[in-house]
């Protein structure tokens, strides 16, 4: 949707544009566009594609999807509309752009929509023997983008010598990972798989119970 607006003889700008976001699938994303007060029409763009325009006579004019809304916001220097994506999708993530269409002025930052998926051991306990090597499988699947994925014996963190993670990437764009830790254990421990992406707060964690008995066969 583009606007012409003959006989506008003055100049106005984008004080600030919007800023990158790494948000999970299924949240909200949030970018903010302060414009001088004096502006008219703000376009925001998602890959190139309107999304939404602003008109400072009527406010938000319905775009092509419903999934994409804005607020504003007045202060003595400035006025900031910040557009909130719903519901985000995968096919979000790229470039976001507020966009001046009369003076041909924009800025952009880049959005990144990830995906936590499942994370699991199969076993909850697993029994060895004095010197018996073990090796403890932790599957991530439905990930995006690929998690990072680490180690814990109790509260420590084992090295990565000690396992080794394959990456694969399924049909639907998401990625997998199998983690395979192999050890030797002295004692019982609690051994933890974690899976981490940038917009976790936390990462995602399964547990195994290793219990080392000692007795005589």
């Amino acid at each position: 949707i583009f606007f012409f607006l003959p006989g506008l003889g003055f100049c106005y700008s984008i004080i600030q544009g919007p800023t990158n976001a790494t948000v999970l699938a299924g949240s909200e994303a949030r970018f903010n566009c302060t414009v001088s007060l004096d502006w008219v029409i703000l376009i925001w763009l998602s890959n190139g594609s309107p999304v939404l325009t602003v008109t400072s006579a009527q406010g938000p004019v319905l775009g092509p999807s419903d999934r994409f809304t804005s607020q504003n916001y007045t202060s003595s220097n400035g006025f900031t509309l910040e557009l909130i994506i719903h519901n985000t999708q995968l096919s979000d993530s790229g470039k976001i752009e507020c966009s001046i269409q009369q003076f041909g002025e924009s800025r952009f930052a880049f959005l990144s929509v990830q995906v936590n998926g499942s994370l699991f051991i199969k076993n909850s306990t697993l029994t060895v023997k004095e010197n018996q090597t073990v090796e403890i499988v932790c599957e991530a699947l439905g990930w995006a983008p690929a998690p990072d994925i680490t180690w814990m014996a109790n509260d420590s963190f084992i090295d990565k010598s000690s396992y080794v993670t394959q990456e694969s990437q399924g049909s639907n764009g998401l990625h997998n990972a199998l983690s395979i830790l192999t050890l030797t254990p002295t004692d019982t421990e609690i051994l933890t798989c974690l899976a981490d992406i940038e917009a976790l707060p936390n990462p995602q964690n399964a547990t195994v119970a290793v219990i080392f008995d000692n007795s005589s066969i």
